[in-house]
């Protein structure tokens, strides 16, 4: 080939590379330019001339770096056919422009040496060990021509270790080869890396003067000046050998980062102080410090509590830390932070009562410098140390050292101060800000890591206080009594709730706030670990009263209050005479208003107070029942009193006070007294229920939307709603049915029940039949509430939403609040407590829908645990269902669907006895199933045929997030089928995953996650009953099947590993037909294209794709059939796998291997990532097996190893 020919092709390609990056060119010249560039590289013969000579040092550094992209593209797609002679010119040339044909460390582009370094990889991969033995003494010769040339083989080194060990990305008896010849080699190669950080840190440090240095500080300014470049080339080198340090530190054999008395880990540590170096290093030291392994080899890191290493890693904080807040030094110190909690893991670990190691001597010190992390203004580091603590003080042994002991106090202090949620990024109130601008991109951001983080000192402190309970409590009670006096000061920022009132930013709501955590989880680990006569009931009782005393106006204030009232309210067990003065307490705030009788809308802040009274209230009468008992009469009072003001609570808030009283009635123990007083209760319900106006509404669709006013057309929709009070008490109704049904129930204990007259005989199986005070009451409402339900669902019919009126025509619409919880969007901030609820009227009418829909069909769901018999032996009662529930379901939009079946279906099938599963659930799910399979086929129909068309739609507002909408809400639908599915047909006691891979010795490449169902995955007695009936069968095993190939990954998986055999096993013994057969194997198969990319998924899917094929290949060879159509099946292969398959008298190979075999032939159909199916294949040979020549030099290796170092070396992973 000519060198006209070579230098006018060069020329091309130069105006080619030129057009594609310049920014003024037009998009067809610059894609006939890459199409011109992209065709050379593939067909053109004489790439490699073209490539070096436009890498040669003359050029621009992007022709450069395309002529080097040249090569790797002959590297990675050619190598295989070039001849021998050809692979040594390249890599001598590539060699050489290492050598010679780079620009200076300091003036090279990074991309240039990213390339070169990727191409000397990419030739590694083919040739070494076997055909290129010299190759790191070649890098080592590189190396001592100068810095430039050292960073290179760095980069070499670190790219090498990464393609093979971390990435592993070339084929595994290439990996093996290399990794191999790699930790043969490890000794070596880590002495190369440590003296070459150590001479350039040295060379480094010597030039710019290190500290120690007196000479520097005479030496005149001019030589320094003539040093900077020389210098900043050996602080280069410095960088690339910590990097390229980073990648081997991980998985070497531990004895490499121990070796010479730690003096690895020695040099890390100085490095600590060079601020150029100290990132690279920390990092090293975070790698080497987090190592797992056999505690035996990691006992020589215990090194880093050692005097020296502390005093480095503290004085290196301390000055990072005293720079202010600098990006480089806060990431630095983050770095440091992490050394710290991965130390404080090591010592967990290593220190046992069954260890020789012992507590260290700087442990107090240690605990100092970490205390000082957990302090600091940065709430990212604060939260980085609580695991730490954790695991320092659940520890067996150092729980109990006096040093630890002694800093639970001071811990405690210092989450005082942590818990207050200050450093919001937007504002400027805390020092905490500035370093959260660093961390959040926004307050939301913020505010969610800050819960969660919250959540997590939550558990530390309790683990704290389990181990010194007293001075929780009394720290609890001084910030109590502190906030009880303190002065309120709202802030900048008003609440819209009134003036002078806190918002959720003010500093006296987020001290309250604060304190309020605090008190409540001391607290109740306090009654948790002291013994009953230890408790300091007087303090208790004396910040009770305080806190009952105390008065507010503030509704922000108030809820804190409250929680510090029921965290307190166990010391009233031991002095009940307070009880009254609690519970006037919250039922004052249950009624509470920032300004009486006002017209406008309560704020959030108002409506959670009451609402938290209310809770408060159940939560006392649910916990301590048998304390509330005696006041019982007082309770009944008060809530009789608020109930007679129709206006005065909302429905809610009704219904939670009349749970109240249920939960205490239980109390009774006596089944007459307690009806009498259910029916009284619920007698002003029924009455209004029963009225034959509300027949009338609850059964005629028309009727019920003229009554709740859904048809009227409203001119402010704010101020006017003339039908509010019709609704409510509509809602009223349900509600009170569903706190009866949910709470009224039997004493636990048998012969309680037995005395009271709660128990009506046994079942054939020996077990109590219970019956409930409330079934009469509930009973006799049921008619009614099955006709509104079946009204309800009647109301999405076109014909009924049509009727709507004017101002409510998207009434039955999703809330906005419930679009967003789907779509993930966050609540903004502010919102969540200070909006006044002016709810326009469509807004309160698309509530009330919701709300209603989802109670009814809970009192459904929860009818059947509370009244057992009585309910499934209603008469008729699954007709009743199958015309009220599941009437109109096609009009019925996924996210009412949704709900139905999680909180009615599900739970009335789960807690139904066996004797009715003929009588009442098959006649019910049986046309669910079948119905629910067309439904969800159809979706996803409609989801799959959009995204192969993506049309223009530009009919809707917002058509792209309402498409994600629905089709989110379609996952979640087929979810909640296939939950419902599975926890009806398979009994729960053969679903662990079995994460542990059975690796078989040959093949390392054990499946990513093999998740292989137990045998013991059996069908449930409802499995079995829903299973004779052939239409039901048929509906449950298409459904199973063919959801495997619809896009969602959990659903699938689940699916797989829990559903999908269980049913096909039941049927196998009966005659399937062939058919039927090749379609069940046909859809696991394009379950494996659409899922395959998913390492979880695929290895199911593989899984149960083997199953069926071992299991019915020898009765059925239409299977074989069905793999033969895989795409690039090996026939052979294929038939080598059947003939053992099919020859009993063989003897089986391990199911490893024989699945392995399987997954190898059906590789053809296992779905890519979109990233990789276009990719252009890179087919890396085999070279000549190592083992064979390295045999005998092996052996007598492992014999002068008397400890079998030199096994486990070869084996590292």
């Amino acid at each position: 080939m000519s060198a006209e020919q070579v230098s006018s092709l060069c020329e091309q390609l130069v105006k080619a590379v030129t057009v594609i990056m310049d920014p003024a060119s037009t998009q067809r010249y610059r894609l006939e330019a890459l199409k011109f560039c992209e065709e050379f590289k593939e067909k053109c013969p004489i790439c490699v001339p073209c490539g070096l000579k436009l890498a040669e040092k003359t050029q621009t550094a992007i022709v450069r770096h395309f002529g080097l992209q040249i090569l790797e593209h002959v590297v990675k797609f050619r190598w295989n056919n070039m001849p021998r002679l050809e692979k040594v010119y390249l890599k001598n040339n590539v060699m050489g422009l290492i050598s010679s044909g780079t620009q200076s460390i300091l003036e090279e582009e990074s991309h240039i040496k990213d390339v070169l370094s990727r191409i000397v990889v990419e030739m590694i991969k083919r040739e070494w060990p076997q055909h290129w033995p010299d190759m790191l003494k070649e890098l080592d010769t590189l190396s001592k021509q100068g810095e430039t040339q050292t960073e290179l083989v760095m980069f070499i080194l670190l790219r090498l270790a990464e393609d093979v060990v971390t990435f592993q990305t070339l084929p595994t008896q290439r990996r093996r080869d290399i990794q191999q010849t790699l930790t043969q080699n490890m000794e070596k190669i880590f002495n190369f890396l440590l003296s070459t950080l150590q001479q350039n840190v040295n060379k480094y440090r010597r030039m710019v003067g290190a500290p120690q240095e007196q000479e520097a500080l005479t030496t005149p300014q001019k030589t320094d000046l003539a040093q900077e470049p020389k210098a900043q080339a050996n602080c280069r080198v410095g960088i690339a050998a910590l990097n390229t340090l980073a990648g081997y530190i991980d998985w070497v054999a531990l004895s490499h980062i121990t070796a010479d008395n730690c003096k690895l880990l020695e040099m890390l540590c100085l490095l600590l102080n060079e601020p150029e170096l100290q990132v690279g290093a920390a990092e090293c030291l975070l790698i080497a410090v987090s190592r797992k392994g056999k505690l035996e080899d990691r006992k020589p890191l215990m090194v880093l509590f050692g005097d020296v290493a502390m005093h480095y890693i503290l004085s290196a904080a301390q000055t990072a830390d005293a720079e202010g807040l600098v990006e480089k030094h806060y990431v630095f110190l983050k770095r440091l932070c992490q050394v710290l909690c991965a130390l404080g893991s090591q010592l967990c670990a290593l220190l046992g009562s069954d260890s020789d190691v012992e507590t260290p001597a700087n442990f107090g010190k240690y605990l100092d410098s970490f205390l000082a992390f957990t302090t600091h203004p940065s709430q990212f580091l604060r939260s980085s140390t609580q695991i730490t603590w954790g695991a320092l003080f659940r520890h067996e042994v150092l729980s109990h050292d006096p040093l630890l002991l002694a800093m639970i106090p001071k811990y405690l202090r210092a989450s005082m101060t942590n818990l207050v949620k200050v450093g919001f990024p937007s504002k400027t109130d805390s020092p905490s800000c500035e370093y959260s601008r660093f961390d959040f991109d926004s307050d939301e951001d913020f505010n969610a890591f800050f819960n969660s983080f919250r959540a997590q000192q939550g558990e530390v402190m309790r683990m704290a206080c389990r181990l010194d309970p007293r001075t929780g409590f009394q720290m609890a009670g001084e910030w109590l009594k502190y906030q009880l006096t303190a002065p309120v000061d709202t802030g900048p920022m008003n609440s819209k709730t009134g003036e002078g009132l806190c918002s959720i930013f003010s500093p006296s709501f987020v001290q309250w706030d604060a304190m309020t955590f605090f008190s409540e989880s001391v607290i109740s680990q306090m009654f948790r670990t002291l013994d009953k006569d230890e408790i300091p009931v007087n303090d208790g009782i004396d910040l009770l009263q305080l806190v009952l005393n105390f008065e507010t106006k503030d509704p922000l204030i108030l809820s804190c209050v409250l929680t510090n009232v029921s965290a307190l309210f166990p010391f009233v067990t031991y002095q009940p005479e307070y009880l009254p003065q609690v519970l006037s307490k919250l039922f004052a705030s249950v009624t509470f208003e920032v300004i009486e009788e006002s017209k406008a809308p309560r704020t959030r802040a108002v409506k959670n107070v009451r609402r938290h009274a209310c809770s408060s209230i159940i939560k006392m009468c649910r916990d301590y029942p048998q304390l509330v008992l005696p006041n019982f009469e007082m309770l009944y009072n008060h809530v009789k009193q608020l109930l007679s003001n129709e206006l005065l609570l909302t429905q809610m808030e009704k219904c939670a006070l009349m749970e109240a009283l249920v939960l205490i009635s239980n109390q009774f123990k006596d089944y007459e007294r307690q009806k009498v007083f259910l029916e009284e209760l619920m007698a002003p319900v029924a009455g209004l229920w029963l009225s034959p106006e509300m027949q009338r509404v609850l059964s005629d669709p028309e009727a019920f939307i003229s009554y709740v006013g859904a048809d009227n057309k409203i001119a402010d929709p704010v101020l006017e709603d003339p039908s509010g009070l019709n609704r409510s008490r509509i809602s009223f109704c349900v509600y009170t049915i569903l706190g009866v049904v949910k709470r009224a129930r039997w004493p636990a204990a048998t012969e309680e029940a037995k005395a009271g007259g709660f128990l009506v005989g046994y079942m054939p199986s020996g077990s109590p039949i219970y019956r409930n005070p409330c079934t009469e009451q509930v009973l006799k409402l049921l008619d009614n509430l099955l006709a509104l339900i079946r009204t309800h669902n009647n109301l999405y019919m076109p014909e009924m939403v049509a009727r709507l009126g004017e101002t409510f025509a998207k009434a039955l619409d999703m809330l906005e609040v419930e679009k967003n919880a789907i779509l993930g969007l966050p609540q903004p901030l502010l919102e969540l407590y200070d909006s006044p609820v002016y709810k326009t009227v469509l807004e309160r009418m698309q509530g009330f829908f919701c709300t209603l829909y989802d109670n009814c069909f809970h009192i459904l769901g929860n009818a059947g645990p509370s009244m057992q018999q009585d309910f499934y032996t209603v008469e008729g009662l699954a007709t009743q269902l199958l015309s009220s529930a599941f009437i109109n379901l096609n009009n019925i939009p996924d996210y009412r669907l949704r709900p139905m079946l999680r909180v009615f279906v599900k739970p009335l099938v789960l807690s139904c006895p066996s004797e009715y599963y003929e009588t009442l659930v098959c006649p019910m799910l049986g046309p669910l199933f079948t119905y629910l399979h067309v439904r969800l086929s159809q979706k996803w129909q409609v989801i799959n045929q959009r995204s192969m068309l993506c049309e223009d739609d530009a009919a809707d507002d917002n058509p792209e997030s309402q498409e994600m909408l629905e089709e989110q809400l379609v996952r979640l639908l087929t979810r909640e089928v296939m939950d419902l599915i599975t926890v009806c047909c398979v009994s729960k006691k053969g679903v662990e995953h079995n994460s542990t891979a059975a690796v078989d010795g040959d093949d390392d490449e054990a499946m990513a996650t093999e998740v292989t169902p137990p045998a013991s995955a059996e069908l449930t007695e409802l499995g079995k009953c829903l299973m004779k009936q052939e239409d039901v069968c048929t509906a449950l095993l298409i459904t199973a099947y063919t959801s495997l190939s619809w896009k969602d990954t959990l659903s699938c998986q689940r699916t797989t590993t829990q559903l999908c055999w269980p049913l096909l096993k039941q049927v196998l013994p009966g005659n399937l037909l062939p058919d039927a057969v090749s379609w069940f194997f046909t859809s696991v198969l394009k379950g494996l294209q659409t899922h395959g990319q998913h390492d979880g998924c695929m290895a199911a899917l593989v899984h149960l794709a083997f199953q069926i094929y071992e299991a019915l290949r020898p009765r059925y060879a239409e299977l074989k059939g069905v793999m033969e159509q895989i795409p690039d099946i090996q026939r052979d292969s294929l038939e080598q796998f059947d003939s053992k398959l099919l020859n009993p008298t063989l003897q089986k190979v391990a199911d490893k291997r024989r699945k392995d075999h399987f997954k190898r032939l059906i590789a053809g159909c296992i779905g890519k990532p979109l990233g990789e199916q276009f990719r252009k294949e890179v087919h890396i040979r085999n070279l000549p097996s190592l083992f064979k020549k390295v045999k005998p030099s092996l052996e007598s290796d492992v014999l002068e190893n008397e400890d079998g170092e030199g096994l486990t070396a070869l084996f590292e992973p």
